[in-house]
């Protein structure tokens, strides 16, 4: 069965978050494939911020340990560079080839075959479930139009 699916909608953005994921204030999402192993992608708000993507690269090899927030890899979009941050310690199981090959994947569906690499670990604790990430985008999303918060 499909995870359910938690539309979202503020300002001129929406989405559909996935309720079966985690995510991070650095909007990035992780699935869990199996016991160990994550799969590792950015949000659709990520996403819009870059732009269409353009390139992307890795630097991490397969089978490295890598840290939480360790850069693993850069992707260009239009609208910007960034980083690409390992949201959890572990052993870097690899990146996405079909990302590598067609970077319009992260755009056009990037809750699923989008997916950015694999880390076999444990997330820490700040990871959010899908209800934490919604309050992070209305605030994010508050403060992109210049309003105050009004739940602080």
């Amino acid at each position: 069965m499909p995870p359910a699916e938690i539309p979202y909608n503020r300002s001129r953005f929406s989405t559909r978050l996935l309720e079966d994921r985690l995510y991070t204030a650095g909007h990035s999402w992780l699935e869990r494939e199996d016991e160990e192993v994550w799969r590792v992608g950015f949000t659709k708000f990520a996403v819009r911020m870059l732009g269409e993507i353009v390139e992307l690269g890795f630097e991490t090899e397969p089978g490295a340990t890598v840290e939480t927030g360790q850069v693993i890899g850069w992707l260009e979009g239009f609208k910007a560079v960034t980083d690409m941050y390992s949201p959890l310690g572990g052993r870097f199981e690899g990146f996405n080839p079909a990302v590598d090959e067609q970077a319009a994947l992260l755009s056009k569906d990037p809750y699923r075959r989008g997916w950015l690499f694999r880390v076999r670990g444990q997330p820490d604790g700040d990871c959010l479930d899908v209800h934490g990430y919604i309050a992070l985008l209305d605030t994010t999303i508050d403060k992109m139009l210049g309003r105050r918060h009004e739940h602080d």
